[in-house]
């Protein structure tokens, strides 16, 4: 029986499992997973730790040329086995032809990020023209609040889930701080119902629903990194632009990881890192994501080099 489009992976399972007739939990369920995943073949293109190279194993209880069992994905991407043929081919470019290197080769550096960007659009799913690859996700995170990020006397709260990642907390709380706000006031934490340890959607809308009116910014993350709920995106969306906020997420754990649609889902801003279900690696390019019906409405809070037209980026007449 061939698996509908349509089918849940719960249903994979038991499908498979009945097939077998054996438990979902059987072994043989597993593997016939394995031998059926289309993505499969994407193993071969990328290093797996060996047992005998990780800190705190101990070797008389593994085989130590096995490949380790990698469940760290979340905080760094396995290595491509590519990276170190692209790299050495830069690094001998930069070497036979120093500053050339910016505008010559197979990938020039001064537009290095725009060769790439065209695959970043499916994965998060945007037009061209509303992502951009540049700095890290902390840096990103504080350029797109700078620009969005607008307290008056009536909006000044910035709404975001309790226990989230520390990098997100710090900079809400750093950017109330920045505009000389109460954090303890403006920096309204959603916490689970007790007992719970992810948070239902009705209570997010409900809070929406009820402090809209006084929140400017709902910043949330696409994915939770502890908890690894998968937040409602189109519907938090909804909810906060009905009530004359700007919604952003930070997709850090989301991105390469689950199905994202931020043009169609009229998300206003998100940023992201590549180093973790992208693998990249650490210090790889960030992203970030503005929804282009904000292309004449907001404008960047700071620029720089690189904020400059291209086209006439080497003028040096300093004129944005």
């Amino acid at each position: 029986m061939e698996p509908s489009s349509l089918e849940l992976p719960a249903d994979t399972v038991r499908r498979i499992a009945s097939e077998l007739r054996c438990h979902p939990t059987d072994e043989r369920v597993a593997l016939r997973l394995d031998e059926e995943d289309k993505l499969r073949p994407f193993r071969d293109c990328f290093y797996i730790p060996k047992m005998q190279d990780l800190p705190l194993i101990d070797l008389s209880l593994v085989n130590k040329d096995e490949n380790s069992i990698y469940f760290l994905g979340n905080s760094l991407g396995l290595q491509p086995k590519m990276v170190k043929p692209y790299l050495e081919e830069e690094l001998d470019k930069w070497a036979k032809m120093g500053a050339y290197g910016h505008d010559i080769g197979k990938r020039p550096w001064i537009t290095g990020d725009e060769t790439i960007v065209g695959l970043m659009n499916d994965i998060v799913g945007a037009k061209e023209r509303e992502v951009v690859l540049m700095n890290g996700l902390t840096v990103n995170l504080h350029l797109l609040l700078l620009s969005f990020f607008k307290p008056t006397p009536k909006r000044y709260k910035i709404v975001l889930e309790a226990k989230a990642f520390p990098s997100d907390h710090y900079a809400i709380e750093s950017q109330l701080q920045l505009h000389n706000l109460n954090v303890e006031k403006s920096m309204r934490i959603i916490n689970p119902r007790e007992g719970e340890e992810t948070l239902r959607l009705e209570d997010i809308l409900e809070v929406i629903e009820k402090e809209g009116d006084s929140i400017a910014v709902i910043l949330f993350s696409g994915l939770h990194f502890y908890t690894g709920q998968f937040f409602n995106i189109p519907a938090i969306t909804k909810a906060g632009q009905a009530k004359g906020c700007f919604v952003g997420f930070d997709l850090a754990h989301a991105v390469g990881n689950v199905e994202l649609h931020l043009h169609d889902w009229g998300v206003d801003f998100a940023c992201w890192c590549s180093y973790k279900y992208l693998n990249s690696g650490a210090g790889g390019l960030a992203g970030a994501f503005v929804h282009e019906k904000h292309a004449h409405t907001i404008k960047p809070a700071l620029v720089g080099w690189f904020g400059h037209e291209l086209s006439s980026r080497f003028k040096m007449d300093n004129n944005l």
